[in-house]
């Protein structure tokens, strides 16, 4: 009969605190509000930090230390995340004391393979609560040798549970002695979003002010795009000419360059932060504010996830945007989230253009309700695609966590 995460979490907070491996040496009680997260590969990181942003939301004071193979760590620290560590350079006992001597994380969620059994053992014998995630068939360790399946074995009794999304790896835990019973098939691992907030107020009276216009938006727009941009709109506006351009900038660092390039262009502009609502001969609406893209995705069809013109740009996620309905356009300057951009291209839910005219070209073509709502179909598809992984590990940490919390009360 399997355990639940309750279960291995007492189990494992009633485990002696003071439990060394042999040597005499002795530990602190692990923390009671800090856990470890491990990537193995970028679209990994930014689901971690996914998680890592829920359970803040009702666990603000949350340590959370992240960790990634080395081809990683150009990567930013996602939001959400609190520290970022490095592994030890072997795998050896030494390695794993000093690092969870360091550290002392209450729980562990590792993704994928690469999997290290010298710490991971000597993390769970500390107290460690270990979760494996998103594990696929080919990260499953292998009998090399006759002797592998037993540490192998052993290892993977470590874990509490294991969660999966392949059938061909659920059989090769099982082969090599994993209980089938703490096996969780599930969705892969992916980035998912919770949608940022609008005022229906807003919504409303913005709607009614346009009227069925067609309405872009370029999001996170650098000065350095903004002639490209605004060519762009001058393009479209000869086939499109009610189309409405939405732009929004960093508000303290760009305001002042953007309305000059506005100018400049000849098109005619309104600016929404001074309350101003765009009247039908408003070419370009101008917003300064990051906070009310929650609003913009939901008005603009086609989103520019901007600030990824130039090829090395590190980009912003667009998963808001799709989140919220909205056909993605990109640049090739998305290092950041490389590997999702290409997925969605793959999936035909976004599309990387190059220069002002592609763009015009894209936001003509998209304007049609079905090009765009095909895209806002797929791109739905990708932000749900994860969600009840992410369910699922959320709720399983909080278990944990809550458990944890009552032991110590109790303590």
């Amino acid at each position: 009969m399997s355990q639940s995460l309750a279960q291995k979490a007492r189990i494992a907070l009633t485990r002696n605190p003071e439990q060394g491996e042999g040597n005499g040496s002795s530990h602190k009680k692990i923390k009671a509000m800090s856990i470890w997260m491990h990537a193995t590969s970028a679209e990994r990181l930014g689901a971690l930090g996914d998680i890592a942003r829920r359970l803040k939301t009702t666990r603000p004071d949350l340590r959370v230390l992240v960790t990634t193979e080395s081809a990683l760590a150009s990567l930013a620290l996602p939001e959400g995340c609190d520290e970022r560590g490095g592994l030890p350079t072997s795998d050896t006992a030494s390695g794993a004391r000093q690092f969870l001597d360091r550290h002392q994380p209450g729980l562990c969620l590792w993704t994928g393979g690469g999997l290290r059994p010298t710490l991971i053992r000597t993390a769970q014998d500390r107290g460690t609560c270990m979760l494996l995630a998103d594990i696929q068939a080919d990260e499953v360790p292998t009998r090399r040798r006759r002797w592998l399946t037993d540490v192998t074995q052993r290892m993977m009794e470590c874990f509490s549970f294991v969660y999966t999304p392949s059938k061909d790896a659920q059989e090769r835990l099982v082969r090599v002695g994993y209980s089938t019973d703490l096996i969780k098939r599930t969705t892969s691992m992916r980035s998912s979003v919770t949608p940022p907030y609008y005022h229906p107020d807003d919504l409303s009276e913005l709607t009614d002010s346009l009227g069925g216009r067609p309405v872009w938006l370029a999001a996170y727009a650098e000065p350095e795009e903004f002639e490209t941009i605004l060519t762009a709109h001058r393009d479209a506006l000869r086939r499109l000419h009610r189309l409405l351009l939405v732009i929004v900038v960093d508000c303290d660092r760009n305001r002042d360059a953007l309305f000059d390039a506005v100018e400049h262009s000849g098109l005619r502009c309104t600016d929404w932060d001074r309350g101003e609502m765009p009247s039908d001969n408003t070419q370009v609406l101008l917003a300064c504010t990051q906070d009310g893209l929650g609003l913009w995705y939901r008005v603009a069809p086609v989103s520019l996830i901007a600030g990824s013109l130039e090829p090395a740009w590190q980009g912003h996620c667009p998963m808001e945007a799709l989140a919220l309905g909205s056909a993605v356009l990109f640049g090739p300057g998305v290092r950041r989230n490389r590997a999702l951009y290409n997925r969605l291209a793959t999936d035909k839910a976004a599309i990387q253009i190059n220069n002002s005219q592609d763009l015009a070209t894209k936001i003509t073509h998209l304007s049609a309700p079905d090009k765009a709502a095909s895209m806002a179909v797929a791109g739905w598809e990708v932000v749900t695609e994860g969600a009840q992984l992410a369910d699922l590990l959320v709720d399983d940490i909080q278990t944990f966590l809550d458990q944890q919390e009552t032991q110590y009360a109790g303590s």
